[in-house]
């Protein structure tokens, strides 16, 4: 059995698309995975697969998902083997001191058009940086996120990819509950 990450997008955030921690690990188990540990209640299930192709699980959680809760949750599935990918490509070592203020938007696949974030003139964004490495791509904000601009023009950049984000530490601890 292999491990997967699913890093289900925009649930139980500010009271919408609730799906209690409890009914994601029902619904991990319905689809016949095994050791289902959830990390948070914002969609962050670690899960062993019997090696299925990581967007057939992700098509398949989805669909499942919009059936018995009656609302679509975009799926990103990563293997632990591509989650340890990404943190180890980490272009930022220098933040990890500091996690919260690096964060990597987990994207469905690479964009076939980057000129959104090519268009950022990036050192009007400093201290802030960016960087896209395949499907993954990675924001240090020293600032904090929260007050940073390149932040929010990433946000609305239109790469034609689905994309959830998560901070360093919640994607450093999801390797750890795979590698568990």
């Amino acid at each position: 059995m292999s491990r997967q990450v699913a890093l289900l997008r925009g649930i139980n955030v500010g009271g919408n698309k609730k799906f209690p921690m409890a009914r994601q690990r029902e619904l991990f188990a319905s689809l016949g995975h095994t050791d289902v540990t959830v990390l948070l209640q914002t969609g962050n299930i670690v899960f062993a697969d019997p090696g299925t192709p990581p967007a057939e699980t992700a098509r398949r959680i989805e669909a499942r998902i919009a059936d018995e809760l009656g609302f679509p949750v975009p799926v990103m599935v990563r293997t632990r083997d591509e989650l340890a990918a990404t943190v180890a490509a980490n272009p930022f070592p220098q933040a990890v001191v500091e996690p919260k203020t690096l964060h990597v938007t987990f994207l469905s696949d690479i964009p076939a058009d980057v000129a959104p974030l090519t268009a950022l003139d990036c050192d009007t964004y400093a201290p802030d940086r960016l960087r896209l490495i395949g499907r993954d791509l990675y924001l240090w904000c020293p600032d904090g996120v929260g007050r940073s601009k390149l932040a929010d023009a990433v946000s609305r950049a239109r790469l034609g990819v689905t994309a959830t984000a998560r901070n360093w530490n919640t994607v450093t601890k999801l390797l750890a509950l795979a590698d568990a």
